[in-house]
């Protein structure tokens, strides 16, 4: 098998198109054949560098490495140009200076296409459309949707280059499609339509079409097409988040794919071996970030800890957060393991031991003017300078006991010692955060919020 991802550079990697490419590498890796990337950039309007670049990027970040490419049509343009030269002295493709309007007014009353009248090149105007066939069909055979047939009377002779030659998209992708071997199209079903006219121009050169699979369209949890309101929509938003490129795989295998009804969580060994084409449905399939979040999280949790805090030293690295480079990053890697979703998590739990204390005045307001909350973090503070051996074990017994001797619930001293020390109300575990900062440390911060409460009193 030959695949192909052919993306047009105009912008972010989506995640619909990160499908696409997922699904054709894995069918590549699956039968030993062959992936190729292929930049569709004819556009050169929309087309831009930057594009190319994230997209380069994603699929790396990905880890989905093309074995060819990436070919880009910008510089195929010797292939094209013998390629209609070669319709042309045919008689399937030729000259016609109609314009979008002729063909609408020459249309008006007849259920039939549009068929041109040939001109010489050069003609003002003129542009090169393919003869469609008056009878027939253009079947296309599909490996998910069946065979989908368009009656060709009911086609345009379309036009497959401009004035000055340069080729139009349906005409570049079927040469590309031909010349690159490739066997097996899967795309969007946005391209379905497109379909019929590439199979025109692949039959008018004499070559064998490739099998095609057309791809439910992606929608959020609303049934709508996904776009940026429905949150994180491309790869790069995806990496900038914190998921990790192996659970993104696996979600976007799931989208529109089940091996069974009830598993969930493949390696990407895995899905390589068990993914069809014929279990791919029909219908939109739904893009949830919750999901992909909760997936992401089973993830982390596998993870051994020494390679958690390298994935999390890679992100903050990129963040250019100090903590990447702290002696404590695997401590407090353990520390969150269990509570965070994405590597972006890491910070709003345990950022406040790797920088000065950011206080939520909301978070102050809630626990700090409470009965008690001083006399709690009083004693606190003195169980702390207590003791002994400063690891978890001692500080989780030293705090229960404040606990006991106050004769009130955990959360009347942790929580008032929790945003003393993290500035908020949600952080890590309050023992792991008190170890985290140290002794010195953590009792400045207890000592700060004294004074502050002190003032106000």
């Amino acid at each position: 098998m030959r695949l192909r991802f052919a993306p047009s550079p105009t912008g972010y990697l989506h995640v619909g198109g990160a499908r696409t490419a997922l699904y054709n590498w894995v069918l590549a890796r699956q039968s030993g054949g062959t992936f190729v990337l292929r930049l569709e950039d004819t556009d050169s309007e929309r087309s831009t560098e930057e594009a190319v670049g994230q997209i380069l990027e994603g699929l790396r970040w990905l880890e989905l490495e093309w074995d060819e490419g990436p070919y880009r049509q910008t510089e195929r343009g010797e292939h094209y140009a013998e390629r209609l030269e070669q319709l042309l002295a045919s008689g399937a493709a030729y000259w016609d200076p109609a314009t979008a309007e002729d063909v609408r007014r020459a249309k008006e009353g007849s259920p039939g296409g549009y068929r041109g009248s040939a001109v010489a090149e050069g003609t003002e105007g003129a542009a090169v459309r393919l003869r469609v066939p008056d009878e027939g069909e253009s079947i296309v055979v599909d490996a998910i949707r069946g065979e989908s047939r368009f009656e060709n009377r009911l086609l345009d002779d379309f036009v497959i280059a401009r004035s000055d030659r340069s080729p139009l998209y349906n005409f570049a992708v079927a040469v590309d499609d031909l010349e690159m071997g490739i066997t097996h199209v899967v795309r969007g079903e946005d391209h379905l339509s497109n379909t019929p006219r590439q199979l025109l121009v692949i039959d008018a050169l004499g070559g064998e079409p490739p099998v095609y699979a057309h791809l439910p369209l992606l929608h959020g949890p609303d049934g709508k097409p996904l776009s940026k309101r429905h949150g994180a929509v491309s790869v790069q938003e995806l990496e900038r988040s914190g998921y990790l490129p192996e659970a993104v795989r696996n979600y976007l295998a799931l989208l529109g794919w089940g091996y069974d009804e009830t598993t969930t969580v493949f390696t990407t060994e895995q899905l390589v071996e068990r993914f069809r084409l014929d279990r791919v449905s029909r219908s939109p399939a739904v893009f949830d970030e919750q999901k992909l979040r909760w997936m992401n999280g089973q993830y982390l949790r596998e993870l051994p800890l020494p390679e958690l805090t390298e994935r999390l030293r890679d992100h903050l690295r990129e963040r250019g957060d100090p903590a990447a480079d702290d002696p404590r990053l695997e401590r407090a890697a353990a520390a969150v393991r269990e509570k965070i979703s994405t590597l972006e998590e890491f910070s709003s739990l345990v950022g406040f031991a790797f920088r000065p204390l950011e206080l939520d005045e909301r978070a102050w307001e809630k626990v700090m003017k409470s009965d008690g909350a001083v006399e709690a973090l009083r004693r606190a503070r003195d169980s702390l300078t207590a003791v002994e051996r400063f690891d978890e074990p001692e500080i989780e017994r030293a705090l229960r006991d404040v606990v006991a001797e106050l004769d009130t619930k955990p959360g009347s001293v942790f929580q008032p010692l929790r945003v003393a020390i993290t500035g908020k109300t949600v952080s890590a575990g309050v023992f792991e955060s008190v170890v985290l900062l140290g002794r010195e440390e953590t009792l400045a911060r207890i000592d700060a919020a004294l004074a502050r409460l002190r003032e106000n009193m």
